[in-house]
């Protein structure tokens, strides 16, 4: 399957952050394979998040893959790990490589619509570390991704995440950027992510 990575990146020149995209990071033949395992076979769950004191639930489907001993918490939510697949662990170890990071954990999202987003928020959580490795792969439609400064407001950038790609965030990024994967209107086909991290 080697052939099938692409390494060919976009570094984005953004102050206080690292982020690379690899646009055509898995051969389309192979992603569109991969994209219809992951949404055939993924135990896929909805989980409640509280906001403002109310109940709602996430507008969107995710499921949890890792290391047993390594569970995920975010926005009161905390994850079990499902036991790691043959086609994620190959997956996942691409993405080491061409990270130089060891991953324990993905967390997977699926986006049904245009209904289904991720509001803004940065991957601070503490059993992260300081400065965390986000890598993201993207399969499905392709939709924007959306950062923002936390304390420059001119700061912005918008990714188009294509069918295939890989997004790298490192270094101070989440101390400073804010991301998003805002709800849009328009008619729009199914999204898979997968979002690699290292939980210590």
């Amino acid at each position: 399957m080697k052939s099938l990575f692409q390494l060919e990146s976009i570094p984005l020149d953004l102050p206080d952050a690292e982020i690379i995209y690899f646009p055509a990071f898995i051969d389309k033949t192979k992603a569109d394979e991969i994209y219809a395992e992951l949404l055939e076979k993924t135990p896929w769950q909805q989980d409640e998040i509280t906001v403002y004191g109310k109940k709602h639930a996430q507008p969107r489907l995710t499921a949890l893959y890792g290391n047993q001993d390594k569970p995920y918490s975010y926005s009161n939510i905390k994850m079990q790990p499902h036991h790691w697949t043959v086609l994620l662990l190959d997956i996942k170890s691409h993405v080491e490589n061409l990270s130089n990071s060891n991953f324990t954990t993905v967390l997977l999202n699926q986006y049904r619509n245009g209904n289904d987003g991720n509001g803004w928020h940065a991957d601070n959580e503490k059993e992260l570390g300081a400065n965390p490795v986000i890598a993201s792969v993207s399969f499905g439609a392709e939709r924007p991704f959306q950062l923002k400064h936390n304390t420059d407001k001119n700061l912005k950038k918008n990714i188009i995440l294509e069918h295939g790609s890989l997004l790298i965030m490192k270094g101070t990024t989440q101390h400073f950027w804010k991301h998003q994967i805002p709800k849009i209107t328009k008619p729009i086909g199914q999204r898979i992510n997968l979002t690699f991290r290292t939980i210590l």
